[in-house]
Parts: structure tokens; sequence; C-alpha cells
């Protein structure tokens, strides 16, 4: 997990180091295609190719794919002007907004001690962006637009996830955004001007596909309770990248707004786990 989250930051910091020169779309279309051929390569042998597009409920996961594109947009274009830790701190209301979806969208009972987290979490959020404050960055409400269409995704995977397989959707999250970003990128592709350029275009989907992959690696190893805080360290490496290579340093608005999301998001994880573990049998005498 912790190379994941390195892996993340990088992915992170290419797009906004090409942002200035690149059209958005493009870094999208190159970040799906490159994620298409890497699920494919992976998957296909194991499961046979015409297998991994069969899926039961194909506009449910095309609706799934297309709120993923659009998460992948606003954050792609919010990293443009928004420092790399501030755009990290924000996307960790995702996990927040799935917990409040989680009950009226998929049912699930969500307590009083979740609600209040919920709350803390948007809370800390406001605290990053302090709206109608000096030096208010708006930009930062796309993130909280990335953030609320990706969860609308985590959501709807879950759905999926009764009745198709998990490389099935990870194989339609990269095959709707390369098919719907081709149609696009024609009208707005420009060449990279230099070879770094080039390079660093084509590691987007290297970097994102390695990134969800470890991330599946180590919830296979761990149990999720150890597993999920881990997740929260990408803040210390976009902090670290941020400085290292933008000359960005974090307000202490972002640090304590970042400390209020993260506790949040652990009390949410941390309460799901327990949630959903076995009970422990009962021992038996004697």
């Amino acid at each position: 997990m912790v190379g994941a989250t390195m892996l993340f930051v990088w992915l992170n910091a290419s797009v906004k180091l090409l942002s200035p020169h690149l059209p958005v779309v493009e870094l999208i279309w190159a970040r799906s295609l490159g994620h298409l051929l890497f699920v494919v390569a992976i998957f296909a042998p194991g499961h046979g190719w015409w297998r991994l597009f069969v899926t039961r409920k194909p506009a449910v996961q095309v609706t799934r794919s297309l709120l993923l594109i659009s998460s992948t947009s606003f954050f792609f274009t919010a990293l443009g002007f928004v420092p790399l830790a501030d755009a990290t701190a924000v996307s960790f209301t995702a996990p927040i907004l799935v917990a409040a979806l989680a009950g009226p969208v998929l049912g699930e009972r969500v307590g009083l001690g979740h609600w209040l987290a919920i709350g803390a979490g948007f809370c800390g959020a406001l605290v990053i962006t302090h709206p109608g404050g000096e030096g208010t960055n708006p930009y930062t409400l796309l993130v909280l637009g990335s953030a609320t269409c990706y969860a609308g995704y985590q959501i709807l995977t879950r759905y999926v996830g009764s009745f198709d397989s998990p490389e099935t959707s990870v194989t339609y999250s990269a095959l709707v955004g390369t098919v719907a970003l081709s149609c696009a990128v024609p009208f707005f592709w420009k060449a990279p001007d230099r070879l770094a350029h080039w390079l660093i275009l084509g590691a987007l989907g290297v970097l994102g596909a390695l990134g969800h992959y470890c991330v599946a690696r180590a919830f296979l190893w761990g149990p999720a309770a150890r597993i999920s805080p881990f997740h929260y360290i990408q803040l210390i490496w976009a902090a670290g990248v941020g400085f290292l290579v933008f000359g960005e340093v974090p307000s202490l608005w972002t640090w304590a707004g970042a400390a209020i999301i993260i506790v949040s998001g652990l009390y949410i994880a941390l309460g799901e786990t327990r949630a959903t573990s076995p009970s422990p049998r009962p021992r038996r005498g004697g």
C-alpha cells in the first residue's frame, strides 16, 4: 500500500507537470489507454479475452465508468491550479462521501457515530478550502466534485460486485474511458514538443495501473483494518513531492483540515471493518 500511494502521487505530479503544456483530455486519454492495455495484458491470459468484456448489466458498468472519467477530469484539471498536498487532502473526502451515500443508495445502516464522522470530514474539507476567506482557491471545488464522482463510482462498484467479476469491472473502467476519449482526443490533440513530455505522457497509464494493482495485492495479503490507514501516507508523499518539484509549502489550514478528514475517515473505515468482521466463536468447556 505504501508503494501504491507513492505511485499515485507521482501520477498526480506528472499530470501537474504536463498540464501547462498539454490538454487535460489528452492526459486522461493517455491514462485510460495505458490502464486498459495493462489490465488486458494481466487478466486476459487467465480469464480469456472475451470474458473480460461480458457483463450482466452493461448500462451500470458504463455509468460507473463515466463517473470515474468525470472524477479524473475534475481532479486532473484542478491539479493545474491547486497545490498537490491540498488536492490530495480534499480528495480524502471520497470515502466519507461513500459512507454518506451508502445508506440512501445501498440501504446500508449508518449509525450516529458515522454521521458525526461524516459531518466532521466535511468540516475538514471546509477548513482546507476556507470558502470566502483570504486566499480562497475556487479550483478546490473541482477536487470536491472529483471526490463526489469517485464516491458514486465506488458505490456502483459495490453494486456490480454482486454479479460481475472484479476483473470485468476493472476492464470496463479503462475501456469506457479509452473509447469515449478516443472520439474526443483528435479535436484536442497537441503533440508534446519535448522528449521528456512524451515519456511522462506514456508513463501516466503505467503509474495508475501499477498503483491500483499494488492496492489490490495489499488487500489480498492483509486485513483491511491494517491496510487502509496506510492510504493516508499519500498526503506525506504529496507534501514532499509538492515541495521538491513545485516549491509548494502546505499551509496550516491544509494540515489542520487534513487531520480532521483523516481521523474521520479512519473512524468510518475501522467501524465498517468491525461491522463486517465475523463474531468470535464461543469457547467450548473442557
